[in-house]
């Protein structure tokens, strides 16, 4: 190697984190700038701005045949976009793609793809050719309304912005992924976005809310339901929020007795094909059941999905969990990040707007003075072409005496030429200095170059009279159109109205209807919108555990069938409480502890007929042996005022309103504070016209109104004395009685009626009493007391049991030590239970050594108040009752084969 020719190179060093940052930031900016942000005033990215450009440039207009879409691929990428064909084909059929943009900027003719996600023909096969609305995007721009920059060789000039003479931004909105950020915009309906700029120009001070009064929100070109508007109000409020978008569906009747679901739209962006499979693929997987089939019977004409239903199948919980499951409601991020200024902004809606319209304002200011310039040149030639007529003799003079036509120009600018007052007037549209005007007056006129080579390639019909009248005509014309653009571009007032004139004709030309439709206020679905209500059984344990059962299970027997077993019972176990309610019905839990808690029928676990079921203990934090489920308490479906009665084994007693008990957290709350060693023993709904009756282990029971408790607000309160015990006495028991209207003479009376009715009663009005009680008025009274009547069951630990009259039950104040509601002996035992009975109802008791008994209530005797009772259940030596739960006939037609026990 010559070493004389070698140069030395010089070497840098540089610290490579440096370097790095410096490309990087290098290389993020270009991406920002050149690749992944729309700009805010056309909305467009650089490459759909070439594609558009290359398209104008090639003529491939709306009202031309379409051409071959790698014809518009290759003179981009040859002049304008060095970049490869698949993202520059692929930018220009989203363009083509009616399902992506709201007001599509490209007309496609072939396979431009679809809902499915099915891809476009290769480009040699499709053709495309520019819409009509983009005549609007492009218009002017060969008027200096735009800067131009050149192309990545500098061979060419492009467009730095188009033109835009709509909001293209939120017209067709538009998504991308910079580095470090991105931006979603959804699209809107052209008319409504063009009257919030019209709106904007009328009122410039105009807030959010007025211009959401003619723009409330996105327009989606697939249509579908944006649901509420507070994410729509905070993302045009800030740049960032999010909404929901649902499909549109429809629950109609398919064939005898079954319905299935019609989907006729979709959200924004959702592929079709994938939606489907995937309404599939949750039927299959049973994460959704009820579904027979699916099919997409899609066309031309629309979309169209059908899914086919079982005959009792909930159709709307289904399309409930369909939203939830599926696609077919999706979330919509809104991100308002575009380029303003040359740099990424996050953008409100009325940033936009106002960056729009400052835009456009500017466009319509450049383009007026480009049609100012060229007006006035046109009109200082036509001054040149009229001083020549009216001094023609003088022109033709010096032009046949020039040897040349450079001498015959020269000759034609050296003249002086006098003027007239016609010429005057146009001279001072092209100079407002009044000095110029005036040297003109004293010094003459010259010709300018191009004015004296205008009237050297004049023809000889030019300087007839005709020609002249032409002449004149042309120059009042452009008199009058310079005026008026310089009247324009002194009063902001006229660019406005102007604006808005061409707003309007462009909603009037390409204005189309919304689309998607705006839902009020969304209510976010509740768990139960996902459930079908329906009947279920509901059955506990004496040992605390529980399930639900679909009616329906039991149901289906026939009559006078041996039944379902309503629980798996364990020998020791047996059922304490069974109810029906809907799946939809709340559940109150109180534990002895005095905790409430709450659960929907539905949230209980599902089992069979014969399953045990689940622990509560599984569902509530319980202390293991020492606190248990006191009540469970079913919610009333009415709106009736009721209260909840509290009752301890202390005797205390509390009335608070059902209202301070329907919303429980899932960790529970405190329902009543308890004394050292008392526990909630009963809680019950009740209303102002019931009895409370409370009974104690040693047989006492007091009966008082529940009106005479007040109504607490609070929850921590130990309550008021219900009853006052004995020592080593406890409440067992709170039940409730209907109100007595009777006197206690009529009770007496009514108890006592082995002897003639009419005898005792008049004898208890006594003999002054001088108002006659006929027979059959005795007989009604007491018709009334018997069909009011209910009876009080009373079992004690040893079996013995005794149905007594509520009527025996005197009522009295609360706080009392109550009457004896049995005859307590070593023979009894102690008292267990009191509790109201039906003749219909059968009764359970379980014992301490697992044996489960049943007993119809009819079969106990009804006695009086003060005795001992008869013997129900002989129990075996050392075994004692620990249980008794009383079964309805309702229940008991459910689960007959269950409470068959000997």
């Amino acid at each position: 190697m010559d070493k004389s020719n070698t140069k030395a190179l010089e070497v840098v060093s540089v610290p490579v984190e440096e370097e790095i940052r410096r490309s990087y930031l290098d290389y993020a900016m270009s991406v920002i700038v050149s690749r992944a942000l729309p700009d805010v005033r056309d909305g467009l990215k650089p490459v759909h701005r070439r594609i558009l450009y290359a398209m104008e440039t090639l003529g491939f207009r709306h009202d031309r045949p379409h051409r071959k879409s790698a014809n518009v691929v290759g003179e981009v990428i040859a002049k304008y976009h060095p970049h490869g064909t698949d993202p520059i084909y692929g930018s220009l059929v989203r363009m083509a793609q009616w399902f992506s943009m709201r007001e599509k900027l490209v007309d496609g003719h072939g396979n431009f793809g679809s809902m499915d996600g099915d891809r476009a023909a290769a480009m040699r096969y499709t053709e495309a050719r520019l819409s009509a609305l983009s005549d609007y995007m492009l218009a002017d721009y060969d008027k200096e309304t735009v800067d131009f920059q050149p192309n990545y060789d500098d061979t060419q000039k492009m467009p730095v912005v188009l033109p835009a003479a709509f909001p293209n931004l939120l017209v067709n909105g538009g998504s991308g992924i910079a580095v470090g950020m991105a931006t979603n915009i959804p699209c809107h309906n052209l008319a409504e976005v063009l009257d919030a700029c019209c709106l904007l120009l009328d009122h410039k001070d105009a807030e959010l809310e007025h211009i959401m009064t003619v723009l409330p929100g996105p327009d989606f070109p697939t249509k579908g339901i944006i649901l509420g508007t507070k994410g729509i109000g905070e993302a045009y409020r800030t740049g960032r929020g999010s909404f929901l978008i649902r499909g549109q569906a429809q629950v109609e009747a398919y064939g005898k007795d079954r319905e299935c679901i019609l989907i006729t739209e979709i959200p924004y962006q959702v592929n079709k094909s994938a939606l489907v499979e995937r309404i599939a693929e949750v039927a299959r997987d049973k994460k959704i059941e009820g579904m027979t089939e699916v099919r997409d019977e899609s066309d031309r004409m629309g979309v169209r999905i059908v899914i086919e239903l079982k005959k009792d199948a909930a159709a709307q919980v289904i399309l409930n969990q369909l939203y939830i499951l599926t696609d077919l409601q999706v979330s919509f991020s809104v991100n308002m990040l575009a380029l303003h200024r040359g740099y990424p902004v996050q953008l409100s809606l009325l940033e936009v707007l106002r960056a729009f319209l400052e835009f456009r304002r500017e466009v319509v200011v450049r383009r007026t003075q480009y049609y100012l310039r060229k007006d006035r040149e046109t009109i200082r030639i036509l001054i040149g072409i009229y001083i020549a007529i009216s001094h023609i003799d003088r022109i033709v003079e010096l032009i046949k005496a020039s040897r040349d036509r450079d001498a015959a120009l020269q000759a034609l600018i050296t003249q002086i030429w006098q003027l007239d007052s016609i010429v005057y007037a146009y001279l001072s549209l092209l100079d407002n200095d009044i000095e110029n005007l005036e040297a003109y007056n004293v010094s003459g006129y010259r010709l300018s170059q191009e004015q004296a080579s205008a009237i050297l390639a004049l023809r000889l019909h030019r300087l007839t009279g005709i020609g002249k009248q032409e002449l004149s005509g042309q120059l009042e014309t452009l008199k009058n159109n310079i005026q008026s653009y310089l009247e324009l571009l002194r009063d902001d007032h006229k660019i406005d109205a102007l604006m808005k004139e061409e707003f309007l004709h462009i909603k009037e030309k390409f204005g189309s209807p919304r689309l998607t439709k705006l839902q009020g206020e969304y209510l976010h679905q509740s768990p139960e919108d996902f459930v079908a209500c329906e009947d279920m059984v509901v059955t506990v344990s004496v040992n605390g555990y529980i399930k639900r059962v679909p009616l329906d299970a039991y149901r289906s027997q026939k009559r006078g069938g041996r039944g379902k077993s309503a629980m798996d019972v364990r020998e020791e176990d047996a059922v304490s409480q069974i109810f029906v309610a809907d799946t939809h019905r709340p559940l109150l839990f109180f534990t002895s502890k005095g905790i409430a808690y709450q659960m929907k029928v539905h949230e209980l676990p599902l089992g069979t007929t014969t399953a045990r079921g689940k622990p509560l203990i599984a569902f509530f934090p319980l202390e293991r042996d020492i606190e248990k489920v006191a009540t469970i308490l079913p919610l009333p479906k009415d709106n009736v005022p009721y209260f909840i009665i509290f009752a301890t084994s202390h005797g205390n007693v509390r009335k608070n309103a059902l209202l301070d008990f329907l919303t429980i957290r899932a960790n529970g709350k405190i329902a009543m504070k308890l004394e050292d060693g008392e526990q909630l023993i009963r809680v019950l709904l009740a209303n102002d016209d019931q009895d409370i009756l409370l009974s104690t282990h040693q047989g006492k029971s007091l009966r008082f109104p529940v009106q005479e408790l007040r109504k607490f607000t609070g929850r921590n309160s130990t309550g008021v004395r219900g009853i006052s015990l004995k020592p080593e006495d406890y409440v067992i028991s709170m039940t409730l009685l209907n109100n007595m209207p009777w006197t206690s003479q009529e009770i007496e009376l009514y108890m006592s009626s082995k002897a003639p009715l009419e005898e005792k009663f008049i004898s208890s009005m006594g003999e002054n009493n001088t108002t006659p009680i006929l027979d059959d008025q005795v007989q009604a009274r007491f018709s009334a007391m018997e069909a009011g009547e209910e009876f009080v069951l009373c079992v004690t630990t040893k079996g013995c049991g005794k149905r007594t009259s509520s009527y025996e039950y005197r009522r009295a104040h609360r706080g009392g030590q109550g009457v004896a509601s049995m005859e307590v002996t070593a023979r009894t035992g102690s008292i267990i239970q009191a509790i109201p009975v039906k003749a219909q109802d059968q009764i359970l008791m379980l014992t301490n050594t697992g044996q489960l008994l049943r007993c119809p209530v009819k079969d106990i005797r009804i006695s009086r108040r003060k005795t001992q009772g008869v013997r129900v259940f002989r129990l075996a030596k050392g075994e004692t009752v620990v249980s008794v739960a009383v079964i309805s006939p309702d229940s008991l037609e459910v689960c007959e084969e269950d409470l068959q026990i000997t």
